[in-house]
């Protein structure tokens, strides 16, 4: 019996020498990135977004904080089209993580799952504001998007981590799953955009406007990171109320004093939707999408 005590003892003494396998670490430029990667990776994971939902993730500070969490991270999840090209090179530079770095199998350009649009056909030039070379990369508020680039997470997490790559495929799947039958419920519940005239602050919706059917026939800003001038504000307001424009649209980041000056004076509404999930909280991308359909058909009186 002792010997069969001292044996259970050594085994037991193994198992706690034995390291466990670490999760796989993800950095995500924003948090819409980081809930889906939370949503595949599951257990085997542990992620991080770089930005908040309340920030313009055009222009987020390159704090040392953040350049510490990609000098660890194992997989790092961009948007791209330069929509982080004024903070995140910084960050990677400071982070002496060569596994994080463009071409590396730890880093992710997300945009290469997605059909883009507005991609520019002309030559550019900073007079135009700021137009993305590549396209627009606000294809996150597009759930045929997501759906993509969700799948495309699971292969690269698969590829960084292959020991759990049938549990990262399996979440996908699963996540996709949800998030079809979403999909069906919301297009229900906005079937009313569909043609509808709808003047936004900044150009963030095409994608958006594109899934569900809705004319953006104008922006506040005159060019993309302009801020509006009297003249223009006066010429979108004469355009809302010839064209009986119902809804403003614009994220919580951007100031609501002129977009609320122009849907007071045009009668429509100024509808204000997040600017990603708050996955801080514990918030999932679906649930943050019903959050914004329910703003939407609000603002559209229900």
């Amino acid at each position: 019996m002792r010997w069969i005590h001292a044996l259970l003892l050594l085994l037991f003494a193994m198992t706690l020498a034995r390291p466990a396998q670490a999760a796989t670490r993800v950095v995500a430029t924003v948090p819409d990135l980081a809930a889906l990667a939370a949503e595949i990776g599951g257990e085997h994971v542990q992620v991080t977004a770089l930005s908040l939902p309340t920030q313009d993730p055009h222009f987020v500070d390159a704090r040392p904080n953040l350049a510490l969490e990609l000098s660890k991270a194992d997989l790092l999840l961009v948007v791209g089209l330069q929509l982080e090209v004024g903070w995140l090179p910084a960050l990677q530079t400071g982070s002496r993580n060569p596994k994080i770095l463009q071409g590396a199998a730890g880093y992710l350009d997300c945009s290469q799952f997605v059909t883009l649009l507005q991609v520019p056909t002309q030559q550019l030039s900073r007079a135009m504001g700021d137009i993305h070379p590549g396209g627009n990369p606000h294809y996150l508020y597009d759930p045929r998007a997501v759906r993509s680039v969700a799948l495309g997470i699971a292969e690269r997490l698969a590829q960084v981590d292959p020991a759990h790559a049938d549990a990262f495929r399996a979440n996908a799947q699963d996540f996709v799953g949800r998030l079809d039958a979403a999909r069906v419920r919301w297009e229900a519940d906005l079937a009313g955009l569909k043609g509808q005239p709808i003047i936004a602050f900044h150009n963030s919706w095409p994608y958006l406007a594109d899934w569900l059917g809705f004319d953006l026939i104008m922006h506040i800003e005159p060019k993309p990171g302009i801020p509006p001038t009297p003249a223009h504000v006066s010429h979108v307001l004469q355009a809302a109320r010839e064209q009986g424009v119902k809804v403003i649209l614009q994220e919580a980041y951007f100031p609501t004093t002129t977009s609320q000056l122009v849907a007071d004076k045009a009668g429509a509404k100024l509808v204000v939707l997040a600017g990603g999930t708050d996955f801080n909280a514990g918030q999932g991308w679906i649930a943050n999408m019903d959050a914004q359909v329910a703003a939407l058909k609000a603002g559209l009186g229900g």
